[in-house]
């Protein structure tokens, strides 16, 4: 029986489907001015950040929307990527 690793290995990361939506959500995004996203949600500077074991990321200074989280995690899931974390905490 293939593991969930293998399965998932076999389809490069660009050629999958999720990959052209990720582009085309990219040329769409690439023409906006970054003033334009904290102008359309002001709380994007508090929302689009982490902190975790002392180090504090800052993402809301980049060019991604809810939608670009949307489809990273589908290209995440697409790709196995928790099997592929649960695989390496295995050993």
């Amino acid at each position: 029986m293939q593991s969930l690793v293998d399965r998932h290995s076999i389809i490069p990361a660009t050629e999958r489907p999720i990959s052209k939506a990720l582009e085309r959500h990219y040329q769409e995004l690439r023409k906006l001015h970054l003033r334009d996203f904290f102008v359309d949600d002001p709380k994007r500077g508090e929302r689009l950040t982490a902190e975790a074991v002392g180090i504090y990321l800052d993402y809301s200074k980049n060019r991604i929307a809810d939608e670009t989280l949307e489809l990273l995690g589908q290209l995440a899931e697409e790709s196995g990527l928790r099997g592929r974390i649960d695989a390496m905490f295995r050993g």
